[in-house]
């Protein structure tokens, strides 16, 4: 059965492999494919992935917080992205309109998730 640890190392995985996907010429996720990204970016990607790993490993019992809080920062990103002028996130981030609607996506997807997913049922003792 799926809980929110399980979903929360998914996320991890996927924000990890979506990062180191975008040192690999592409027309998907690139410097000018459909998701711009730079080094800066794919950094950010990868290290969003494993802080997702660490904190809900760390975190037990509480790993729906831990998301639904990732997701929040996602959500911040998503605002500041469509305030942003221009093709640079903080200066330092490549985006472009598709990665404004994605992390707004991401944002949604992750808060639901923590809101659907239960934390991992703890063993007790007898």
């Amino acid at each position: 059965m799926l809980d929110s640890r399980k979903i929360g190392i998914v996320f991890g995985g996927v924000f990890i492999v979506v990062g180191l996907l975008g040192f690999i010429p592409n027309p998907l996720v690139s410097p000018h494919g459909v998701f711009a990204v730079n080094l800066a970016h794919n950094l950010v990607h990868i290290l969003t992935g494993v802080i997702f790993i660490i904190l809900v490993m760390r975190f037990k019992d509480k790993e729906d917080v831990v998301i639904k809080s990732l997701g929040a920062v996602y959500m911040v990103v998503a605002v500041i992205g469509f305030f942003t002028t221009g093709d640079k996130l903080l200066g330092f981030v490549h985006i472009n309109d598709a990665d404004r609607w994605l992390h707004f996506g991401l944002a949604v997807a992750i808060i639901g998730a923590g809101f659907l997913f239960k934390p991992t049922q703890s063993r007790v003792s007898t």
